[in-house]
């Protein structure tokens, strides 16, 4: 199967392909500097040049392939919201169209549980409401991008299907101690649990989407077995007194930050080859 990844330098995308060309895939990869993409090269993946803001250097990237993961993602917390906007919804669509006009017949687009909100009162399923209007710049950039990729799947039969990631991690990736910090800006609370997924666990749905039929304009979760809290994520790392305010309050909703992932194991057979933080740890391979 020749398929194309976009984000590939990206924390995700540097750990995705070697994983798909060790499994035999054919991958073609899109990169803005050929430089950074070394590494991906020398393993076998064949870049094309091209710019998500230039629809005109898509074609190149999508011709004679046979499917995308599509993880290219642009997320600042508190800056550049033009960027985010562009790059999560303005880029993806002009990626799907260059995909139709090419007859590419499978598009796996790549989201994020920060699409949910909260209120629930149960853990988030892809059938719950989400927030086009978010005032979260990449929460709302990519809602709007899943809803106009799904109604080009009913409009014009466009086989895309949706994975809401957790909080990816694992692989060495610095996306732990990247975010402590933000846990206290965000005034989140030390007892509120953060849903996980093994940077294996992503490369095991990502395939099952690329290979299972009959899932065509649908959204699924992933995430590990069992949700950690903030207090134990940053306790893992010694940052417990960065991370919160001493003088917070209650808990409000327990539900926060917690997915379903029953849909994706029933109907595609997933099952967490890292169940826990815990398990990743004890196996050296955070």
């Amino acid at each position: 199967m020749k398929i194309l990844v976009t984000g590939a330098t990206g924390k995700v995308g540097s750990r995705l392909v070697p994983r798909m060309l060790a499994k035999g895939y054919d991958v073609r990869i899109l990169v803005r500097d050929a430089a950074k993409a070394t590494a991906l090269a020398e393993l076998g993946a064949k870049l094309v040049v091209g710019d998500l803001y230039s629809a005109d250097t898509l074609p190149p990237a999508v011709k004679d392939i046979d499917a995308i993961i599509h993880l290219a993602a642009l997320f600042r917390t508190f800056t550049d919201n033009e960027g985010i906007i562009k790059t999560n919804h303005a880029g993806t669509m002009a990626l799907a169209d260059a995909a139709m006009a090419v007859g590419v017949k499978r598009f796996v687009f790549v989201s994020t549980s920060n699409v949910y909100g909260s209120g629930y009162r149960h853990p988030a399923r892809e059938d719950d409401p989400v927030n086009i209007n978010d005032p979260r710049a990449y929460s709302s950039s990519k809602i709007a991008a899943e809803q106009e990729l799904i109604s080009l799947h009913k409009s014009k039969g466009f086989d895309v299907r949706i994975l809401r990631l957790g909080f990816v991690y694992g692989d060495r990736d610095p996306h732990i101690e990247e975010i402590i910090p933000y846990l206290k800006r965000l005034k989140l609370h030390s007892g509120s649990r953060m849903h996980m997924v093994h940077h294996l666990d992503v490369a095991q749905a990502l395939t099952l989407l690329l290979h299972t039929d009959g899932l065509n304009g649908e959204l699924f979760n992933v995430a590990d077995d069992a949700p950690i809290s903030l207090y134990e994520l940053a306790d893992s790392v010694g940052r417990v007194a960065d991370a919160f305010d001493p003088e917070e309050g209650p808990l409000t909703d327990p539900f926060q930050g917690i997915m379903d992932i029953s849909k994706l194991r029933n109907r595609t057979g997933f099952r967490p080859l890292v169940p826990s933080y815990y398990v990743a740890r004890d196996l050296d391979i955070l």
